[in-house]
């Protein structure tokens, strides 16, 4: 027992020997740590293990390069509509992807909404995160303040739905009735682009639920992470005609991202059961389904 011990107390040292915890700290919504490791700064939520579940990472060295898959793959999915002026994020995470958006579509505006506001400070410290006159963050619930921007008959070009929390997405930022709302914020020409998993039970029910709100949407699943983003228009896709110029094209190829891959892997041809239940206020069991 002693010497089984010893080997795996040898095991978890080898493992984090190159990590470097640079902050720890309980929040009221969970736990929060920043590890540097192999050049990445990553943000953790809960506990680290061998192979922890990263909510947001960058290169310090080269913070505007995206280093997640996801996080290209959003970018890319902007080419599918006109240049957007008015954007909503729910999810935080490092500021990533609010600080790509203004660096690349000056005109934008940026609403992007945090629940958690140890996350904001710790996206401002170690991710280089900042707020301006053309991106700001509001500290709030994310479905409350949908409902709030509906009262206000506020329409936005391009949503971005990216919150988790640790584990999965909230369980009321996946129903029927939330989409139905992301649906109405959203201009007449406006998208929604989603970062899911895809290695879960509830997968088949996510996927309906958004089918029943969009109708066909188009999505690409992400070899390297397990995630699946979903592309889901307002109205007809074949509307819309992308116009990206060509130099923004190529100023987010420079941070990475890859039209001509995303263009060959968006599909919209479904691979999930449809007979299944789709997720409602009354019925979202994703702590049973997310396994």
């Amino acid at each position: 027992m002693k010497k089984l011990l010893v080997s795996i107390l040898a095991l978890v040292f080898m493992t984090n020997i190159s990590a470097e915890i640079l902050h720890s700290e309980k929040s009221l919504y969970r736990n929060i740590m920043i590890e540097e490791k192999s050049g990445k700064r990553c943000m953790v939520f809960g506990r680290l293990s061998k192979s922890p579940d990263y909510q947001s990472c960058i290169n310090p060295d080269d913070p505007d390069y995206l280093v997640f898959s996801y996080t290209k793959l959003v970018m890319a999915g902007i080419s599918l509509i006109k240049e957007p002026k008015s954007i909503l994020i729910i999810g935080l995470g490092g500021g990533t992807l609010p600080t790509s958006l203004e660096n690349n579509f000056n005109t934008a505006t940026i609403d992007t909404v945090e629940i958690d506001e140890a996350v904001v400070r710790v996206a401002k410290k170690w991710f280089f995160y900042q707020q301006s006159n053309k991106q700001k963050v509001i500290t709030i619930d994310g479905r409350v303040f949908v409902k709030r921007q509906l009262r206000k008959q506020k329409n936005y070009d391009l949503i971005i739905l990216d919150a988790f929390n640790g584990d999965y997405i909230p369980e009321h930022l996946m129903t029927k009735e939330f989409l139905k709302e992301i649906k109405q914020l959203l201009s007449d020409d406006g998208l929604l682009i989603a970062n899911t998993f895809s290695n879960k039970k509830l997968y088949d029910h996510e996927s309906v639920t958004y089918q029943n709100v969009f109708g066909d949407f188009n999505y690409i699943h992400s070899k390297k992470s397990g995630n699946r983003i979903i592309y889901a228009f307002k109205s007809n896709l074949n509307a819309i005609k992308p116009s990206l110029s060509k130099e923004l094209r190529e100023s987010l190829s420079n941070i990475g991202v890859n039209f001509y891959d995303f263009e060959r892997r968006l599909t919209k041809k479904p691979d999930w059961q449809q007979d299944v239940r789709p997720l409602t206020d009354q019925y979202s069991p994703a702590n049973l389904l997310n396994q």
